[in-house]
């Protein structure tokens, strides 16, 4: 069984493709014009194991905020397509990651009901390129409201405002991974004692 989600996004803003395969190789193919955030599109990628296609075309000349926000909601939208009806998977996973002096862990559940909670060190970088630092949350909120998961991220420390990033989106993709593949032992089982995600 396939597990592949496609969305297409247009506003007067942007246009955006988001494909999805939850079983992939990690195989990448990213270009929104934000190349930080193209890199993070990447990490989740390829840690996550997830064949990904990413094509923005946004007004940047205004800013970045609605290409970065307008792709993270159909990457989440493309997520939850591709997860289907979450029979036999995990459900849960978590994953920390070191980044040199930075750390991030990362809980998710695949639960239906989108929530989020998300720490990170306080006066950071407010830019890294042309990628403004504020927007991390506002593309986990983004991804999180259309994917229908319950995220957990903490990064206790971190100098670097790079790593500060990195380090969430390699932990997402990992964590991401572990919740959505299949659990052996479930075979045609719903993880969910209400019989619902």
């Amino acid at each position: 069984m396939s597990r592949v989600g496609r969305v297409e996004r247009t506003t007067k803003e942007t246009s955006v493709l988001v494909e999805i395969d939850l079983d992939g190789t990690g195989k990448v193919d990213v270009a929104t014009g934000v190349g930080f955030y193209d890199h993070m599109l990447d990490q989740l990628g390829r840690h996550g194991l997830f064949d990904l296609t990413v094509k923005t075309d946004g007004d940047l000349h205004i800013d970045s905020h609605h290409t970065i926000e307008d792709t993270a909601l159909a990457l989440g939208a493309a997520f939850r397509q591709a997860l289907g009806d979450k029979v036999g998977i995990y459900r849960f996973g978590n994953c920390t990651v070191p980044l040199d002096e930075s750390l991030a862990q990362v809980t998710v559940d695949l639960s239906g009901r989108p929530y989020l909670v998300h720490t990170e060190p306080e006066k950071m970088a407010p830019m890294i390129g042309e990628y403004d630092t504020t927007m991390t949350r506002h593309i986990l909120e983004s991804f999180v409201a259309q994917a229908q998961i319950a995220l957990h991220v903490h990064v206790p420390y971190g100098r670097n405002a790079h790593h500060i990033v990195e380090c969430q989106f390699k932990a997402l993709a990992r964590a991401l991974r572990y919740a959505s593949e299949h659990d052996p032992r479930a075979a045609g089982i719903l993880p969910s004692t209400k019989g619902a995600l």
